[in-house]
């Protein structure tokens, strides 16, 4: 991994401009050093693979004439880069600089003068003061994903001293100073022709890029650029699609995503802002699934309780169940009937949900008899959390109400049953959900990332995840 591995938050692709973020991301100066020190193994790694190529030519030597000389095998040693920068430059993008850089490297000479005299020997090369200054540029390639290249690469090698082994030593000074002159020229191209293949190299890792991530069976999350990077000279800030879509049918929700912006923060390497958008569009997406619904039924309650779902228990509170359907076990249908509606305030998390319960005998041949219909609206506390790569959550039950929509066994008060609904949602359908809840759903990653020291807040209107990153393998 490299300083570039930071360049996939500049690049989440393709476009869709004039819509508002779902989420917005944030790398700040912090990300970016990390990010350095990382990159700067990988150029270096780079560089010791510098092919230099052989070196011949002809030069007038006073007093001895033409002298052929030549340059061969030339091996890289050691590489340093004891000085680099990776720079925001506001509006543009990035900039990489690296200064008092260094290479050694070894090889063989020959050379022949009076045009039968032949003389040859080992060399060492130290070339000192060495600086790289290149603009990195990130697009989309065909695929959708980010691809990052140099837009523009400047090396100067600053000194070459060479030392020569065997031979005669009156003749090295004869012709070292155009060597030097034709090494240094040769190291200059071959260095800008590396750095961009460096930088061309982390392609493959950015192409790992879950830019439509899979949650469940159910949906799937998109990830994708809704507008330009924009680059200040403290951050990148990304905003990101962040939309929750059925596999297989991406259908637009009847709302928008509302404009937010991340307050200025310098603690963590990375920031992400979630909106409400980004989480009513999930619940978009799983009622229209068909995927809050949950059916009821006695094994399901805990053994202990004392409340039973059949017609015995029920007809305590509404007799006409207990003499039309005697002796029979019950069946609860929970559904919601309309998308649930989730909001952020400063450090809560609410759904509303509104939703009917229709309860069913169960006749000796397993056919379902209506008792009843009731209207319930719920609200429900959700605590969100960061499990690994996931963002996940669980909720505890606020309040409930009910109201009778249709009975089929004849009036009742609706109040009689409060306390059994209670305990059904309490004891079974929350701890149903909070197992989904807790599988979480993706964040956006590339390779092997992993999230370190993260901070979750809920705001007005989204959630912002602060946190470190390290990269390994």
């Amino acid at each position: 991994m490299s300083l570039c591995c930071w360049l996939i938050l500049v690049a989440f692709i393709p476009m869709t401009l004039g819509t508002n973020p779902g989420v917005k991301v944030k790398l700040t100066e912090k990300g970016l050093e990390y990010g350095r020190q990382l990159g700067m193994a990988l150029i270096q790694k780079k560089l010791k693979t510098i092919k230099v190529p052989d070196i011949s030519g002809e030069e007038s030597v006073s007093p001895i004439g033409k002298v052929t000389y030549s340059l061969s095998n030339m091996q890289i040693e050691d590489v340093g880069l004891p000085k680099s920068a990776l720079d925001l430059v506001s509006k543009t993008g990035v900039r990489l600089s690296i200064g008092n850089a260094y290479i050694s490297l070894r090889g063989n000479w020959r050379v022949r003068y009076l045009h039968i005299i032949k003389d040859s020997g080992s060399f060492d090369l130290n070339v000192n003061g060495l600086t790289i200054s290149t603009s990195i540029a990130i697009k989309s390639d065909e695929t959708g994903r980010p691809a990052v290249s140099t837009a523009n690469c400047a090396a100067t090698v600053g000194s070459v001293s060479i030392k020569f082994h065997g031979g005669a030593s009156w003749l090295y000074n004869l012709f070292k100073n155009f060597i030097d002159k034709a090494l240094q020229n040769a190291l200059q191209k071959q260095i800008c022709s590396l750095v961009p293949d460096a930088v061309s190299d982390l392609n493959p890792t950015l192409k790992t890029l879950n830019v439509v991530a899979q949650v469940d069976q159910y949906a799937e999350i998109e990830y994708s650029m809704v507008s330009s990077p924009t680059v200040s000279n403290s951050s990148i800030d990304l905003s990101l699609k962040g939309e929750f879509y059925n596999i297989g049918k991406h259908e637009e929700p009847p709302f928008s995503p509302a404009a937010f912006s991340l307050p200025p923060q310098i603690n963590n390497m990375l920031y992400i802002g979630m909106s409400t958008f980004t989480a009513n569009s999930a619940a978009f997406v799983y009622n229209r699934a068909g995927a809050l619904s949950l059916y009821i039924t006695d094994d399901m309650i805990p053994q202990s309780s004392p409340i039973r779902l059949n017609t015995r228990t029920f007809g305590t509170f509404i007799p006409q169940i207990a003499k039309r359907f005697p002796g029979l076990m019950m069946k609860l249908l929970v559904k919601t009937v309309k998308t649930p509606f989730i909001t952020f305030n400063p450090n809560n998390t609410t759904v509303q949900a509104t939703g009917t319960v229709t309860a069913y005998a169960i006749q000796p041949n397993t056919t379902l008899s209506p008792l009843f219909v009731l209207n319930l609206e719920t609200s429900v506390s959700a605590q969100v959390f960061i499990s690994g790569m996931r963002l996940a959550g669980a909720v505890t039950l606020n309040k409930m109400d009910l109201t009778l929509g249709t009975s089929y066994v004849g009036e009742f008060k609706v109040t009689s049953l409060n306390n059994i609904l209670q305990m059904v949602l309490k004891v079974v359908v929350i701890p149903k959900l909070n197992v989904q809840l807790a599988k979480g759903y993706p964040l956006p990653t590339i390779g092997k990332m992993k999230l370190v020291d993260t901070q979750l807040q809920v705001l007005k209107d989204y959630m912002m995840i602060g946190t470190d990153v390290q990269f390994s393998g």
